[in-house]
């Protein structure tokens, strides 16, 4: 085998991304297997967030509890853990699904094109796991101008708490 084609098969079962502690503080990156299948993600999800971290369903606008909320904390994948983005970097959109401006982690999110419904858009992903979170647009506010549109049902909220919670206030 060619180092090519070793570098794409060890892409294949790898992932680097940053490891995040549970007060939200960067650890480190960090390389692990990447999760390709979970024969139980079926019976250790939701119906909605199986059908859309799997399935690439959307959740419905302003129905999902969680969306517009303004708690000091993080959100992870629903289905592996991966820390994906902070409430600081999250804004109210005004479309009914939380709307970030950044990911908490460049290594953590993956994305490609998505050409389904007959649209051109660009499909955010988490890095480890595949899940599908939503979509990426180019109309998101300053310092970006990027709008990362998640699907809420694909995440797991982490409140932060204690010290982190002080120093994010300051």
């Amino acid at each position: 085998m060619d180092s090519q084609s070793a570098n794409e098969a060890s892409r294949d079962t790898s992932v680097t991304i940053m490891e995040f502690s549970p007060a939200g503080e960067p650890i480190g990156l960090r390389t692990v297997a990447r999760i390709t299948d979970d024969p139980d993600w079926k019976s250790k999800l939701s119906p909605q967030s199986y059908s859309v971290t799997r399935r690439h369903a959307t959740d419905p606008p302003f129905k999902v509890p969680g969306y517009d909320s303004k708690d000091s904390g993080f959100y992870r994948c629903i289905c592996c853990g991966t820390a994906l983005f902070s409430s600081k970097d999250k804004f109210d959109s005004g479309t009914g699904w939380p709307s970030f401006t950044a990911p908490l982690a460049k290594e953590n999110v993956a994305t490609r094109e998505d050409l389904s419904y007959g649209m051109r858009r660009v499909e955010v992903l988490c890095a480890r796991c595949d899940a599908h979170m939503g979509h990426l647009f180019p109309d998101g506010p300053p310092p970006t101008g990027l709008r990362y549109c998640i699907n809420m049902s694909a995440l797991d909220f982490l409140p932060l708490s204690g010290e982190s919670l002080k120093k994010e206030k300051k």
